[in-house]
């Protein structure tokens, strides 16, 4: 029987609209509010904590677990949006965007990754985590936690957007055995509407 907790990172300090992937930017003032409704879903003997290593994440990841050994793995990132990071949306031109817009899966972001990329890491890192401990907490992003439900549930990634609603603030339980998990959400918060894609 295996246990693991996946958290989404809370709102982070960046207005709607821009791309930021991997760039570390930090959390929005909200953040103790978020992190202590999170903490309130989650159970006190977890054998291991594993984190993104990105700050809005990282600073979640100590919240939660003070004084607690936390492995930081760049494998938990989120997708690399490579030329486009930190650019807003709507001026990333559409010869750019369109092509990843129509096959998000296979193709690669210029200069980044592609979903399929993000998903090969994210599964192979939930898998070792598994290996390691029967109860653990990741607090990761919302990528990574679409990439390992599409996993556990065999569903297409081209599906995972419209299956999978993953705010900030979110926790995600799954439980069982690698040929027979289930998931439940246990939390789910967002401060303002998300924007990941150009509008």
């Amino acid at each position: 029987m295996r246990t693991l907790y996946l958290i989404r990172h809370t709102t982070p300090a960046i207005e709607p609209g821009f791309c930021y992937g991997q760039s570390d930017i930090d959390v929005a003032a909200s953040f103790h509010e978020e992190a202590s409704a999170i903490k309130a879903c989650l159970p006190e003997d977890v054998e291991g904590v594993y984190s993104s290593p990105l700050k809005r994440c990282r600073k979640l990841a100590e919240y939660l677990f003070a004084g607690r050994e936390i492995v930081f793995n760049e494998s938990l990132m989120e997708i690399s949006c490579g030329w486009w990071e930190m650019r807003r949306w709507n001026d990333i031109p559409k010869d750019e965007t369109d092509p990843w817009m129509n096959d998000f899966v296979r193709v690669r972001i210029p200069g980044g990754e592609s979903y399929t990329d993000l998903h090969k890491r994210a599964t192979e890192s939930f898998n070792g985590i598994l290996e390691s401990c029967s109860k653990a907490v990741v607090v990761t992003h919302g990528g990574v936690i679409r990439s390992i439900l599409t996993h556990i549930t065999k569903i297409p990634l081209e599906d995972s957007f419209n299956r999978f609603s993953i705010s900030c603030g979110s926790v995600i339980k799954i439980s069982g055995y690698p040929e027979d998990f289930r998931f439940d959400i246990l939390s789910g918060s967002t401060v303002r509407k998300e924007m990941h894609r150009p509008g």
